[in-house]
């Protein structure tokens, strides 16, 4: 989560520094359509359009954002505790939103596969709420509105690493002039996120805002436990030692096509 406009935003990929990188697709189709992923891109995209013209008037849009974060100091004062499920559907800008959304349309579609619709969104839920507490713990006196569904996103990577952790991730490297598409397995792309996250937040202080690293280390360990469950129903182990990691579909194979614009030679 990162402040804008001194608000606390749960970003996982709408800034990116040279030599960074971040999924695009995975190769691991979903068997039933997605309609609970979907829907709740769409409420995203839905309500931040709803509060889009405040972006106009900074002080209008912290009086909302105060109203509908979460804010840690209040939620223990006043006990707002619906800021802990509102929160979830707001973000600070349009970048924001993008980057949160192509996270929960790569890893939401196969945990809803393997969970169900209506379980797959108690579980969303769930994960998000714990990771909104995770932060009120790490800073309970602050008094910075913390919006983004980031944390719940998390919790929905957690889980797909329990579960496929060597699905195959498509991940654009960006450097300082160029970038690189590169297919790496699922569990090295989500520990190198969740290594940035743990060290970043050790050597950040919560009050002062920027990302709210604890929500996130809070919601992927969260979607860890609660997905844990289904894990052992679909056999520990053995269901590992029966896919090596992988889905236990035939994963989605993409080629990169040549460009048919045509070469033009230079005259000398």
């Amino acid at each position: 989560m990162q402040r804008f406009w001194g608000v606390s935003l749960d970003a996982d990929c709408h800034t990116y520094q040279p030599g960074s990188m971040f999924p695009i697709r995975d190769h691991n189709p979903s068997e039933r359509t997605p309609y609970v992923t979907y829907a709740l891109i769409t409420l995203n995209v839905v309500v931040f359009l709803s509060y889009w013209p405040l972006f106009s008037n900074p002080l209008a849009l912290n009086r909302f954002f105060y109203e509908w974060a979460l804010i840690p100091g209040l939620l223990q004062i006043k006990g707002a505790y619906y800021s802990l499920v509102t929160m979830m559907f707001l973000h600070g800008g349009l970048l924001h939103l993008a980057g949160n959304m192509l996270f929960l349309w790569i890893f939401g579609d196969n945990i809803e596969d393997k969970m169900g619709h209506i379980l797959f969104l108690l579980f969303y839920l769930a994960a998000g709420v714990l990771a909104g507490l995770a932060q009120v713990m790490a800073a309970p006196g602050s008094m910075v509105p913390t919006v983004g569904a980031s944390g719940a996103i998390a919790g929905v990577m957690g889980g797909y690493l329990l579960l496929f952790p060597k699905a195959r991730v498509d991940v654009v490297l960006f450097f300082i002039v160029f970038y690189r598409i590169i297919v790496i397995p699922a569990w090295i792309m989500l520990a190198l996120w969740f290594g940035l996250q743990l060290f970043s937040g050790i050597g950040a202080d919560p009050l002062k805002g920027g990302v709210a690293y604890w929500a996130h280390m809070g919601g992927f360990i969260a979607g860890l436990a609660l997905t844990y469950p289904l894990f052992l129903h679909l056999g520990g182990r053995r269901f590992w030692q029966q896919t090596h990691g992988h889905p236990s579909h035939p994963e989605a194979q993409y080629k990169f096509t040549k460009s048919r614009i045509p070469k033009v030679r230079r005259d000398k």
